[in-house]
């Protein structure tokens, strides 16, 4: 594609730019190219320069991996410097040059924001979290796994100004305590989504007040919480008649008597049945499946 699009400046052919380019060229062509293609095609011609950044003013996702982790700080800002119309940001993983000073900029000049991608980003601060819920009240779904910068404060802001919040990873968030979650489920009820994994302080008080405020709830992840035990799994259970996924691998607490109850009804967990396990056991101890009718 990339090079259909450079030969069509050539004097044998007629020239693409005579396309209408915010009619046809940026919403119909450009859009099914990779953004590391389109940067490349910024060297072609001035003409080429000016439609490619007239194509990331109009830009409506953007996600760095599409350029790569090491796409340099002064690179990112000249790409968005100019877009205020962004849906999708997706920044995971830029750990190594991602700063406050760099993201807020963007997050403040586009307030349509509806999902933010921040894992592992570590060099932010709380005021990139304060930042995004001040200017993006739409947002839908937002990802903070491995942001230990994230705090009690930080999420109360967010829960505060984005109510229609349906997907939240806050996996190894370790500032975070029962309480912060608690609040965050009441203000935001809409919660189809949620992870609390690898998160020592979370336990039986944030899951059942999650239970309890988010009737919505699909997937919930605890994976690695010590703390939760079965009273909450009962009470999500009892709850949130739409979970269709659980994780609760290495919550030494819960067991199949808990559990059980969410089997039944086709719930998909991470752990299977204790029965199962036993067999998988043996089948690795003894190097063969034993003829046991699992229907028992």
């Amino acid at each position: 594609a990339l090079w259909c699009l450079m030969m069509s400046v050539t004097p044998t052919r007629g020239c693409l730019l005579d396309l209408p380019w915010e009619d046809i060229l940026v919403p119909h062509i450009l859009c099914h190219l990779p953004l590391q293609q389109l940067l490349s095609l910024q060297r072609v011609s001035k003409s080429f320069q000016s439609l490619i950044q007239l194509y990331l003013a109009n830009m409506r996702c953007f996600d760095s991996s599409q350029i790569g982790p090491a796409i340099p700080r002064a690179a990112f800002v000249n790409l968005l410097k100019d877009n205020e119309v962004l849906q999708q940001l997706a920044l995971q993983n830029c750990s190594d040059w991602l700063t406050d000073r760099e993201l807020l900029p963007v997050i403040g000049q586009n307030h349509h924001l509806h999902q933010i991608q921040l894992k592992g980003c570590a060099q932010l601060s709380r005021h990139a979290l304060v930042a995004i819920s001040l200017s993006c009240p739409n947002l839908r779904q937002l990802s903070l796994a491995h942001c230990e910068w994230v705090d009690s404060l930080s999420l109360r802001s967010l829960a505060d100004h984005c109510k229609v919040l349906e997907a939240v990873d806050l996996t190894a968030c370790r500032q975070l305590k029962d309480e912060a979650i608690c609040y965050l489920v009441q203000k935001c009820s809409r919660l189809k989504s949620l992870s609390l994994a690898v998160n020592a302080n979370v336990g039986d008080v944030a899951v059942e007040e999650t239970a309890k405020c988010c009737p919505e709830l699909e997937h919930l992840d605890l994976t690695g919480c010590l703390r939760v035990k079965n009273d909450s799994i009962r009470v999500l259970a009892e709850y949130c008649p739409k979970l269709r996924s659980l994780k609760v691998k290495h919550c030494h607490n819960v067991a199949e008597s808990s559990l059980s109850i969410l089997r039944s009804r086709g719930v998909e967990l991470d752990v299977e049945p204790p029965l199962q396990r036993a067999l998988v056991l043996l089948q690795d101890v003894v190097g063969f499946a034993p003829f046991i009718n699992l229907q028992i």
